[in-house]
């Protein structure tokens, strides 16, 4: 038999006999629309070009140029208060940074990079904006309404599953303060600031104090005649996260280059840096009294003004808001052509701001408004689901979402850095690749299987949220601060934080509860009719014994066994006869496959 065997294999190669195909081939064509070119529009561009074969991505965005927010924010002093070396894919390091905290448009250099490398141009439409989207029953697709920015045209267009990656820190707003549009003077936002824009020996007015207004005001402070900075609150002020700023040497650029094991052990140390301060979060915990001693001693020091300190050291504890770390803005409070006015402003004139000191009107010539962005999770465009319903309604006052990832309601739909994602946890880039692979195991399924649409449950979302809110009256951000987590209120439920850190949402995610998910499957259809023919892709290859091997490698969940083995990296994995190029889930932990 064996020899009878070996003569067979050797003779003809396999030969389909049924039109059913072998196990697990994709029946049909994979068609995804994703909002947004920005990181994570990039990144899943990348992702389904990886791991697919068969399928139709197309990437609208609505800028000029890819890169998102870091397009878009190009004001003075923009940069990243992230260390640069942990501010790439964690599997896409950049080892020519200037800098160990990057500037916006070094970031954007590296996104546009990293699209060019990989040829992921193809897929993406610029200058076109999605104006709606509807779920359409009947067809199992999105039907999404697209407007060309150039020529003004609408056009549609459809696919299996919408992907919305526009983010959430991409529409910008002046604030709705009285008097705001009759004013005369050159009024700008941060995040569309005009690259002309000459502020050389003018007064000007900068209204905000969150991360983008500490980078602004000592940027501008030497060229601005007088710099009067409205302050509504208090807010901690903290140093660069992790480390002190600094320029790197070439010198130090080329060891990063040439030792690429140098190099990523001081990512690593970064990063686990980063990952170590989750503790401060916890109200009443030793973290956070010690980091408080520490942020109001410094704080101190830096203001050496007594007035200023009580007016800008809050009572809440560290992390209630956003930790914003400014390089220079304490101590440029103290300068001698910079203002300080505190209060909420009451109306903006033709020619400046009145505020609540009682001294009148501030007269500016310029006046900016780092006043951030619309953050109620909302899509940026009508989106019409299952039942008919919008859902910027259903979430007009409480975005409930699944996992940071999904929405209940809405079939075949997907959104990144959603309601209580990771976005001031910890990394940030890393959760975002944890949320790329959580979808393209979705798609994986849903093209294998032939599945016709998948949705997620009510109840999963139901009870995600009760636990969530539960978790969160344990932690700072539950305390009474305004604060764009809280929708800009200052008290409220959570929304913009997971109930957890970074490594716990990366653990969370790896590995889609498909039982908090419904599928439904076409009119007619045996949902394993994907077995096929009863012969598998191995006896196509020809490795008919690719799970003979010489110890048991299989993974262990290190959460259920303390001595498991540690995750596996590029250095040391094997899959399927090639080694690990580097990008796969091996280096997040062992995330499922490297390749489907």
């Amino acid at each position: 038999i064996v020899d009878f065997v070996s003569m067979a294999s050797k003779s003809s190669s396999y030969v389909d006999h049924r039109t059913l195909g072998s196990i697990f081939k994709p029946q049909r064509r994979l068609k995804v629309i994703c909002v947004g070119a920005g990181a994570s529009g990039l990144l899943l561009a990348y992702k389904i070009q990886r791991h697919f074969d068969d399928f139709e991505l197309r990437v609208f965005e609505k800028n000029p140029e890819v890169s998102g927010t870091w397009y878009e924010n190009r004001y003075p002093g923009c940069a990243c208060d992230v260390p640069s070396h942990c501010y790439t894919w964690s599997f896409e390091p950049k080892t020519d940074w200037s800098a160990n905290y990057a500037s916006s448009k070094e970031i954007f250099k590296y996104f546009k990079d990293f699209s060019t490398r990989h040829g992921l141009e193809k897929y993406i439409a610029l200058e076109h904006e999605v104006v709606g989207a509807t779920w359409d029953e009947e067809t199992a697709q999105w039907q999404v309404q697209v407007k060309d920015l150039r020529s003004g045209i609408v056009s549609s267009a459809s696919a299996h599953v919408l992907i919305n990656a526009g983010g959430i820190l991409n529409a910008w707003r002046y604030p709705p303060i009285p008097g705001i549009n009759s004013y005369k003077g050159d009024l700008v936002h941060s995040a569309a600031w005009p690259q002309d824009l000459d502020l050389k020996g003018k007064v000007v007015g900068l209204i905000g104090n969150g991360s983008s207004g500490i980078q602004i005001l000592p940027a501008i402070k030497n060229e601005v005649k007088e710099l009067v900075t409205f302050v509504r609150e208090a807010t901690w002020v903290a140093p660069p996260l992790g480390q002190a700023y600094e320029v790197f040497t070439p010198e130090q650029q080329a060891r990063f280059a040439s030792e690429p094991e140098y190099h990523l052990d001081q990512r690593r140390e970064i990063e686990a840096s980063m990952n170590r301060s989750f503790g401060i979060f916890h109200t009443g915990s030793e973290d956070q009294q010690a980091i408080r001693q520490y942020m109001q001693n410094r704080m101190g020091e830096k203001l050496a003004n007594e007035a200023l300190e009580k007016v800008l050291i809050p009572e809440w504890s560290v992390g209630c808001r956003r930790i914003t770390p400014g390089t220079d803005y304490l101590e440029s409070l103290a300068s001698d052509n910079v203002k300080v006015v505190f209060g909420e402003i009451t109306q903006i004139t033709e020619t400046g701001v009145v505020t609540t000191d009682g001294q009148g009107e501030y007269p500016v010539e310029v006046l900016i408004c780092a006043t951030g962005f619309d953050t109620t999770f909302k899509p940026r465009f009508p989106l019409v689901g299952s039942t008919g319903e919008q859902l910027g309604q259903i979430w007009k006052d409480d975005p409930r979402g699944y996992l940071g990832i999904a929405a209940d309601k809405f079939p075949n739909y997907f959104f990144t850095l959603g309601p209580n994602c990771p976005i001031g946890n910890g990394p940030v880039l890393i959760s975002i690749e944890a949320e790329v692979e959580y979808i393209i195991q979705m798609l994986s399924k849903f093209q294998k299987e032939n599945i016709r649409s998948f949705e997620v449950k009510t109840d999963a979302v139901d009870a995600f949220n009760e636990w969530k809110d539960d978790y969160m009256t344990d932690t700072v951000w539950g305390e009474e601060c305004r604060s764009w987590y809280k929708a800009g209120s200052a008290a409220g439920k959570i929304l913009a934080l997971w109930p957890g850190s970074t490594l716990h949402y990366l653990e969370a995610i790896k590995s889609p509860r498909w039982e908090d998910w419904t599928f439904k499957y076409f009119a007619g259809q045996n949902r394993f009719q994907y077995f096929g023919n009863g012969h598998s892709s191995a006896e196509q290859s020809g490795n008919l014994s690719y799970y003979i091997r010489n110890h048991d490698d299989s993974p262990i969940d290190p959460v259920l066994k303390s001595d498991a083995p540690k995750p596996a990296t590029a250095e040391n994995v094997v899959i399927n006869g090639e080694a690990n190029d580097g990008d796969g889930p091996q280096n997040q932990g062992g995330r499922g496959a490297a390749r489907l």
